[in-house]
């Protein structure tokens, strides 16, 4: 497995996971397995299995237990609550009249191939690094031989300041229309300078109403005050090259935010996140519980 897309399997690895062996779901990636090889999904569950030791040392009991402990603890939790949470703020957006889902850094996102009725008239675009989307599309020929009509690649690079260009060389894209901005999981890797640029160029090239979706981790997250797990996601990332860099109080979020002309909509804790979109699996399982990610909260802006 290439280390550069290591994050995106795992994430993967841990959508699949949750969708094969739980009846009661937080999120339900039904296609996420098909994008993993056997191999690779072989391969990172024993990883993460004989990884036990790092993530609790005081673990005790089978191999198979222990896969389960390091997914419902420390891989699950973000990859499902973000889903969860971004797919039910794009139907709410596509009711009131967003046309347009931007997936920034999509990775190995499979909404495209997975849509509800609500999303056919929706125009997708992954934007990603183009090394990435041509992988991506090597895993999805079996899941459909050809492309929806609604999907489009954008291949960018988001530390470089002309990666806009490329989105409006898309054709289908239009400036005019309402769009949802996934912003997921790309904040902890970009400087503060470039996740700003960002939405800078966001707020500059969609029109009033458009929304932008992201997590972010707090002003704690890379301070002795981070939660345990917070620290072996941080130390994880490091050792792939991977490296997480930035961290917001949430007056300085707002600030970002208001100065590119959006307010927060809505915004969630690791609490709120838990009570709201893992509250029935922990019922259904509460041998299993699972509960968000320390130090991350969700964020939903809307430009004005």
């Amino acid at each position: 497995m290439e280390q550069k897309s290591m994050t995106a399997l795992v994430s993967a690895f841990a959508r699949a996971h949750h969708s094969k062996q739980k009846e009661i779901k937080i999120f339900d990636d039904y296609l996420a397995k098909e994008v993993l090889t056997r191999q690779e999904y072989n391969q990172i569950a024993g990883y993460m299995s004989k990884g036990i030791d790092f993530f609790n040392p005081s673990f005790d009991g089978t191999e198979d237990k222990a896969l389960q402990w390091v997914v419902d603890n420390q891989l699950s939790p973000s990859p499902l609550g973000r889903a969860a949470f971004s797919e039910e703020m794009l139907e709410n957006a596509v009711k009131i009249g967003a046309e347009q889902y931007l997936i920034f850094a999509a990775g190995y996102d499979t909404f495209a191939y997975r849509q509800p009725d609500w999303a056919e008239n929706i125009e997708v675009f992954e934007l990603d690094h183009p090394d990435m989307i041509a992988d991506k599309q090597k895993r999805v020929h079996d899941i459909a031989e050809q492309r929806p009509a609604n999907l489009h690649y954008v291949a960018v690079d988001f530390e470089k300041d002309y990666w806009q260009s490329r989105l409006f060389d898309c054709k289908a894209f239009d400036q005019n229309k309402n769009s949802f901005c996934s912003l997921l999981g790309i904040s902890y890797y970009l400087s503060k300078e470039n996740f700003s640029g960002v939405v800078q160029v966001l707020s500059k090239y969609i029109p009033k109403g458009s929304s932008v979706i992201f997590d972010y981790p707090d002003e704690n997250t890379y301070t002795e005050n981070a939660g345990e797990r917070t620290k072996k996601q941080v130390a994880i990332a490091e050792a792939a090259n991977e490296k997480m860099y930035a961290s917001y109080s949430y007056l300085e979020m707002e600030k970002l935010l208001a100065d590119n002309s959006f307010l927060i909509y809505e915004h969630l804790t690791p609490d709120e996140i838990t009570e709201r979109f893992f509250k029935k699996y922990n019922e259904a399982y509460p041998q299993h519980q699972m509960t968000a990610f320390d130090n991350v909260n969700y964020c939903l802006a809307v430009k004005r």
